[in-house]
Parts: structure tokens; sequence; C-alpha cells
């Protein structure tokens, strides 16, 4: 049976409002907070998302002391947790990349053993940056098939070898974010020191405000973060909706000729990063104005005239913007990409290959992208692949306010952060048919 959808609509003036999940990225780090916290923190607004979904089963479920109860648990709540003997636990966390990372570090403390895996891609997602720093802290994680890679075995429970520990700054924030989390339960504390760049930046320091909302402390000195041994305290960490998947619908305003959209409980000083796309989309007209407790949305017609966009703070958002810019036949060179070709899929790949259905390519130069629209057309219709990632199906839906009929392969992949899309697709206008 298919899983594709057809997009279509009749008309380009989108009026609507639209209530978002919780964020997944703002989620996934809320959780794990709950976890390390032993109960006294308490995450509200849980996202959806079958990432967080995912990752809640898992730690909700870890910590069972009867062992062979765990596996009726995971019936019930169709959590990916699975125990296979009193000795041997497997977690299988499907996709879900945040989950990889943070419960590579939160087993690391953890009683037993866990052999954590996922899916065939998951697996040829490198982990080896983070694996090598919870070594050096003393952690023991073995790989069960390829080194560098998962499934890994992670023996719980460690006596520390050091405090301080290198890390790239030009990898996912993930890793960084991982290692964060648990430094308060580490008996040494950790002092994490940041080679170059920090990729991401606005992760980190989302990981950071978290944790001193649950009482944890830290101190950022040049590029050294240092956290000391700490309790939790007792709060409640409530999720904002998700940015990320607003960004979908600051696409729709940019492709519209008329668009009036409300997204409920956004606020202007969010902890998120991709909160920054209402200054990237007021360069193609769309204006974000933050009252009645959200965010409205507004198209006003003005020229194009940005021509780079440094995405590097904010490398999710890349696949929405670049391929509304080759929508709109506007030119413009993309930096701070160095992440997209381990994620989901190879994403830099993926454009190239899905842009080019309309003409439009994606020119690579060494760490610089140029979207080149000089051959660009606008097909009757056009089928989009979707490569096992969520941001592909999302990014490239708006164009049916431009072709006729936009076919998107495997579309149930928006489960991942956003289930409810194709729904609010609807209630926005577009028709959406299997």
């Amino acid at each position: 049976m298919s899983d594709n959808l057809i997009i279509s609509r009749a008309g380009k003036t989108v009026n609507a409002t639209i209530q978002l999940t919780g964020s997944k990225s703002e989620c996934n780090r809320a959780l794990v907070i709950e976890a390390l916290s032993q109960g006294k923190v308490q995450v509200q607004n849980v996202s959806d998302a079958a990432d967080a979904v995912t990752l809640a089963g898992i730690l909700r479920h870890s910590s069972v002391d009867e062992v062979q109860n765990a596996s009726t648990l995971s019936a019930i709540t169709n959590s990916p947790f699975m125990v296979t003997s009193n000795t041997d636990r497997e977690v299988n966390i499907g996709p879900a990349g945040t989950a990889m990372r943070f419960l590579t570090a939160y087993f690391t403390l953890q009683p037993g053993e866990v052999i954590l895996t996922g899916t065939e891609r998951m697996k040829q997602r490198p982990i080896g940056t983070l694996v090598d720093a919870l070594r050096q802290l003393g952690a023991n994680i073995g790989y069960v098939e390829n080194d560098g890679y998962p499934p890994l075995l992670i023996k719980g429970g460690f006596e520390q070898a050091t405090d301080t520990i290198n890390i790239k700054g030009d990898i996912s924030s993930q890793y960084i974010t991982a290692l964060l989390l648990i430094a308060a339960r580490l008996p040494q504390g950790l002092n994490l020191q940041i080679e170059g760049d920090l990729t991401s930046r606005p992760y980190v320091e989302m990981t950071l405000s978290m944790l001193q909302q649950a009482g944890i402390q830290h101190t950022w000195t040049d590029n050294t973060i240092s956290i000391a041994p700490q309790e939790f305290r007792e709060t409640s960490i409530w999720v904002e909706p998700d940015w990320s998947a607003a960004s979908y619908w600051y696409a729709v305003a940019a492709l519209a000729d008329e668009a009036e959209l409300f997204l409920p409980g956004l606020t202007s000083y969010s902890l998120q990063g991709d909160s920054v796309i209402t200054e990237i989309m007021a360069n193609f007209g769309i204006t974000s104005q933050f009252r009645d407790g959200g965010v409205y949305l507004k198209k006003e017609v003005k020229p194009v005239i940005r021509k780079i966009f440094d995405l590097k703070s904010c490398p999710d958002l890349a696949q929405t913007v670049i391929v509304v810019c080759a929508a709109l036949g506007h030119e413009a060179t993309f930096t701070g990409l160095e992440t997209l070709k381990i994620k989901e899929t190879d994403r830099i790949k993926a454009l190239q290959n899905e842009l080019a259905k309309m003409g439009v390519k994606l020119i690579e130069k060494g760490q610089v992208y140029k979207v080149d629209c000089s051959e660009r057309f606008i097909p009757e219709r056009i089928t989009i692949a979707t490569y096992e990632d969520h941001r592909m199906a999302m990014a490239f839906a708006p164009l049916a306010l431009l072709i006729p009929e936009v076919e998107i392969e495997e579309a149930r992949v928006v489960d991942k952060s956003y289930p409810a899309f194709w729904e609010d697709f609807k209630k926005a206008g577009f028709e959406v048919k299997a």
C-alpha cells in the first residue's frame, strides 16, 4: 500500500490558525533532565513528535527494577524499550537521531548493560566523536558492528577518569548537549573544552538554559563550559511549540499571494534557535507580530534582496529556505550547512536531486552552496522523494501553491517531528489525498 500523498490547492490566499506541537528539541532535552532528576523535574506540553514519544517511552521504562516485567510494559505502551534477558537489554530507537546521542550518554550512568540500536540509516550515522569523549571520561562503550557507528554496547556505571575533555565545535551540537546533560551527575562534574567554531550554538544555549531551569548552574568562559556536581531542584519545564515546525508555515506564507496565519504559543523570547526564521522570512515579505499569546504571520509583497544566508546556527531551516528560494526563482548563497550530510539523509544530495526536477541547481563549492535558478521552470506535476527525512516532505509540500500537483513519497515520515502536518495542511485549505 502506497504511503504517498498528492497535494494541491485552489487559489493562493491562505488564512488559518495552526496549533503546533511542542518543540522536539526542547522536549527531548527536558525528558532527559526529568529522568536524571529522579522525579524532581516534571515536563509539561510533551511533544507528540515520534522522536519525543520514543525517547519518553525508553526513559520512563529504562529504570524498571523488575526486568521480567519490562517486556510486558513495552507491549502495553508500545515503547521501543525491549528486554531480551535479565542481563542484556536492547533498546531500539528507530530513526530518532537525537535519542541515539542523548541515550548514549544517559545509559553510561545507568546500571546494567544496554545494546543501543536503530534503523539501518541510524547505523550509518557517525557517533564516534561522542563515544570517544565518553570513553575519555571513563565510560565503557563498545561497537557491536562497525567502529564509529551504532549499534553500541554500553556497560553502565563507571569510575570517572577525568573532569576535562575536548570536543570539536563543528560537529553536531547534540554530542555536546549529550555530555552537558549528564555533567551534574558525574562525581567530578565536567569541563567541556570546545575546539574551533561552535556549530548550532543556540542549541547548546538552549540546553544550558533548560538545565538552569532545573537548578543546574554552569560557567562558560571563552571556549570552556563547566558544570560542577550538583542536585536538580523540584520544578516543571513547559515545552514551547516547535519553531522548526513553524518554519513550514512561513514557507507557505512566502509562496502565497496573500497570507494571514496565527501560530498560538510561540514567543519572541524563545530558547529555540530556529525562531530566527522570523528574521530570515522578513526578507521574503513575511512580517511577524507577537500578540494574543502567539505570532501572526502576514505576507507583504516586496522584492527579495538578500543574497547570502548563513545557517550555521539553524541548519534545520536549510531545506525550508532553500526550497523557498528555488520556488521564487531567487538566486542565493548559503553557508553553515556542514552538518547536513549526516542528518536523516545526506540533505545536500537530497536537495540537489529534488530541486533538479524543477530545473534548479544547488551548486556546492567547498562549504558554500549556491541556488542557481537559470534553468528553473514550474512543472504541472512533481513527485518528491523524501529519503526517510521528515524535513524533505515538509519543506517541499508548500510547492503546491505554485505547482498544480505535488506528490510526496512516503509522506508519513513527517510523524518523526510533526504528526499533524498533513491535517494542518488541510485546515489551511490544501487538498491532501492518497
